[in-house]
């Protein structure tokens, strides 16, 4: 149909018999479309033809293929014909040629009015709001792009609106505090400074103070602030005034935090860098020096400049002005050769300095380029004048040397003569052992002769270098050379091969008794000797083995000699001992041991025994002492004493000491749920372990409960001179909450002040000193004294090797504070323990324990 001039509606014809849907659908200026039962588009006005780009009806398919693909999903929720007083929906339609826009649909159901004979299914009305749309999609997207940069870039954003009372802080700015998106803030200033770091709080105060008074539209300032998890956190913060009020003062403020602990703390360690390095200058009096090749500017540090003898600032020329005129040529063309090849070079020449005096320089420099695009180099020049000097007089040396040959000879001769020789004992050093014994070796395997090896160690010596002074131990090794010498037959052959040590040499040896050789080495070596009015007296112990034609083996024969001979020293010295076939079993044996233990390592074959410790007032459980045991597979439970000696031999101490500790954890654990009262265990340290720089970190891997644990340390250890390693670990033990206990006190050096500036938590009198108090009453006087220091010091006293009631009486009349011994309790592995603490058996003794006290006080009276 044609539509009539003045017309708004296109479909169809408008008449006086029009429905009424079509007379509104032409009064509005808002897109309509009627849909049939089939969502086919059966009428629509000219907004809505004109939004397709459409001029007639028959151009637009079916409503849903106008709808984008994107918003389909949602048109069997709004068309719903039993909905009523629906919203209307954001959605897509796609105009004719593709392009997609945005309205705001309407899904209307129209009433069936009286006289109307058509009456649509659906009346969908549209509102382009596309413009809109896309901007707030845009504004969004670059919300969201701002956002993402601010956090990719690790800033937290914070405004405060003070004029509406709105305070935004972002997630990142959470992020940095270790704050969750809903934990809530308190952003009142008396709070949040309270997070700052004590020492930043007077400066961050000012700073905000001058932001809000107006005094500063931007501002930049760095402080420390708490973490939620305790530590402190660098924080760079920027805000700038985004509105003032009409008063003139900051209405609104926003700005972005970025946390800077990294970057703080890279600089401190550069800062600490360059201090060393400054130090490392210094004590090597090396001067640097940095030359801008552009510009020629110089800068020299001040040892460049006292090395130079300059009084003014150096220029440019300075360092050729100062150049020997001899030596100006070849160095500059080493600086200029240095410069082309783009390279690091080296340089050696003399300089003039300011006062006349000439100096040799040696130097090292490297071209390079700096930030700004400058060619520049940088270098050292160090003072070796003393060495160049000193080469100077070699050489001269060298050449009066070289011009008296037969002098050379001789001294060529007498170089050759030290070298083999000891200088005190004049005889032969190891090195000449070492060519004499493979010579001898070779002669035996040809001749089927016997070669024996005699280690000879002397005793006592040690005594006598430390009392009268290594004169007199001179005296004495010079001494033994003389006896060795006399007692060497023809063919044999005596070194000395360090310290106190000689080896006797003896071959074709069937001949002669070795064992009479080796007895007349010990005797003689007994007879004393004087040395400025003093009688010096010292032993021998001598190591002996032997082998014959074939079989001999040099270097093996010193080996076996030297296990003869540490064993001859184990079994009482001043003696020989024979290299035996049950010798190499025991060898044997040990490495089998050693098998042993590292498989029992590898099957956690090592386990905590216990003994427990009794208040000596109350006789209750305060503790246990762990004591590390190995359940063999064959031999079954074995004490420390069968495997403690090879298992350090091992290197695996510390291993099986993480076992036993793991192990008495779980224990300790196990009881306190059981309630049993056992509220700490005690294990022992050795020197070793204390030395270990992983001590530390092995320790923070296992629950450890705050003051659960003491660590005994034997008083053999040094406590007068722990070095930095040892002081490192005792910090970390009390940061973990460990205490620390001396153990075997008595038995070493440990002095008071020693005990003061360790502070330990208790000492363990060993059980040598508790053994025969009950028989000593200056022994009683002794551990007395020793409970004294230990109460002066505040440190409580353990009294271990409590065999007897009396005891336990009378180290309880001292005032000790613990006891712990087999009177009241032997050592029992972990499940034995519940039984034991229930039964109370130790308490069945408590009456005669009393009984010998008062016995005891009585005896000790009279």
């Amino acid at each position: 149909m044609a539509k009539p001039s003045g017309s708004t509606f296109t479909a169809v014809r408008e008449t006086e018999s029009e429905p009424f849907y079509r007379r509104l659908f032409a009064r509005s200026g808002f897109g309509f479309a009627a849909l049939d039962a089939e969502d086919r588009i059966i009428d629509a006005n000219a907004s809505l033809l004109s939004a397709f780009n459409a001029t007639a009806l028959s151009q637009l398919p079916s409503f849903e293929a106008c709808v984008s693909p994107k918003d389909r999903s949602v048109l069997a929720f709004a068309m719903r014909r039993d909905a009523f007083e629906q919203a209307p929906w954001e959605i897509r339609l796609k105009r004719l040629d593709g392009e997609e826009f945005w309205v705001l649909a309407s899904f209307i159901v129209p009433p069936c009015l009286p006289g109307e004979d058509i009456t649509p299914a659906l009346i969908v009305q549209t509102i382009d709001i596309d413009e809109r749309k896309r901007n707030t999609l845009e504004l969004a997207e670059r919300e969201s792009r701002w956002n993402h940069a601010l956090e990719s870039a690790g800033q937290g954003v914070w405004d405060h609106d003070f004029a509406r009372g709105d305070l935004f802080y972002s997630r990142q700015w959470r992020t940095i505090r270790g704050l969750q998106p809903n934990d809530p803030i308190d952003a009142s200033l008396e709070t949040w400074i309270q997070t700052v770091h004590p020492d930043d709080r007077a400066h961050v105060l000012a700073e905000i103070a001058r932001q809000e008074s107006g005094a500063a539209s931007f501002n930049v300032f760095s402080y420390r602030e708490r973490h939620k998890d305790g530590h402190w956190v660098w924080i760079e913060s920027r805000g700038a005034v985004v509105e003032y009020g009409s008063d003139g003062k900051p209405s609104r403020i926003a700005g972005t935090d970025t946390d800077v602990t990294e970057r703080k703390e890279a600089e401190e360690r550069l800062a600490q860098m360059s201090r060393r390095l400054e130090l490392a200058l210094g004590v090597s009096r090396i001067g640097v020096f940095d030359v801008n090749l552009r510009t020629n500017d110089v800068r020299w540090d001040d040892r460049m400049i006292e090395m130079y003898g300059l009084t003014e600032e150096p220029d440019g020329a300075s360092w050729e002005r100062a150049l020997h005129p001899e030596d100006r040529r070849k160095a500059t063309a080493k600086v200029e050769d240095g410069i082309f090849r783009n390279r690091d070079f080296a340089n050696e020449f003399r300089i003039v300095r300011g006062d006349g005096e000439i100096r040799h320089l040696r130097g090292r420099a490297a071209p390079y380029v700096d930030t700004t695009g400058a060619p520049r180099l940088i270098g050292a020049n160090w003072d070796v004048t003393d060495d160049v000097r000193l080469q100077e007089e070699l050489k001269h040396a060298k050449e009066l040397a070289e011009a008296r040959n037969d002098e050379l000879e001789a001294a060529r001769a007498r170089i050759e003569y030290i070298a083999l020789h000891d200088h005190l004992t004049g005889l032969p050093n190891r090195r000449y052992l070492d060519a004499a014994i493979e010579e001898a070796a070779q002669e035996a395997q040809k001749t089927g002769q016997r070669l024996a090896v005699l280690h000879i160690d002397l005793d006592r010596f040690k005594e006598i270098n430390d009392t009268l002074g290594h004169l007199a131990g001179d005296q004495m090794l010079v001494h033994a050379a003389g006896v060795l010498n006399e007692l060497k037959g023809p063919g044999e052959f005596v070194a000395r091969i360090g310290g106190d040590e000689f080896v006797f040499l003896s071959t074709g040896s069937a001949r002669r008794n070795l064992a009479t050789l080796a007895e007349a080495i010990v005797a003689a070596m007994r007879k004393p000797v004087t040395f400025n009015g003093h009688i010096c007296r010292f032993g021998a112990s001598v190591g002996i083995a032997s082998q014959s034609g074939s079989a001999v083996d040099a270097k093996q024969l010193l080996v076996n000699a030297d296990l003869a001979l540490y064993r001859a020293k184990n079994r009482g010295r001043s003696r020989h001992e024979f290299f035996t076939s049950d010798f190499q079993a025991q060898i044997i044996v040990n490495k089998q041991t050693a098998d042993e233990i590292l498989s029992g390592v590898e099957q956690r074959r090592f386990l905590p025994y216990y003994q427990p410790q009794f208040c000596a007032r109350t006789l209750d459980i305060v503790g246990v002492e762990t004591l590390a045991r190995w359940d063999h597979p064959t031999r079954g439970i074995l004490a420390p004493d069968t495997f403690l000696k090879i298992a350090e031999d091992l290197d695996c101490v510390a291993t099986i000491d993480r076992i036993v500790l793991e192990r008495s954890l779980a224990d300790f654990a196990e009881w306190q749920t059981l309630g049993l009262g056992i509220d700490k265990i005690s294990a022992n340290v050795s020197s070793k372990r204390l030395h270990d720089p992983e001590l530390g970190r092995s320790l923070r891997t296992l629950d450890i409960q705050p003051k659960s644990l003491s660590f005994e340390l034997l008083e053999s250890i040094f406590l007068d001179d722990c070095d930095r390693t040892v002081l490192e670990n005792l910090a970390e033990m009390r940061k973990l909450g460990i205490d620390i206990e001396i153990d075997d006190f008595g038995t070493g050096h440990a002095s008071i002040i020693s005990l003061m500036k360790l502070s330990p938590r208790r000492l363990k009198i060993d059980r040598q000193l508790v053994k025969p108090v009950s028989r000593s009453p200056g022994q009683r006087k002794l551990i007395g004294t020793i409970i004294e220091i230990g109460r002066s010091l505040n440190i409580e006293v353990v009294a271990e090797g409590v065999e007897t009631p009396a005891h336990v009486a009378i180290m309880r009349d001292l005032g000790c504070d613990i006891l712990q011994g087999y009177a009241l309790a032997r050592p029992m592995p972990a499940h034995a323990v519940p039984d034991f603490v229930h039964r109370q058996e130790w308490r069945a003794h408590g009456g005669a324990v009393r009984d010998l006290q008062n016995e005891v006080r009585r005896a000790i009276n009279r």
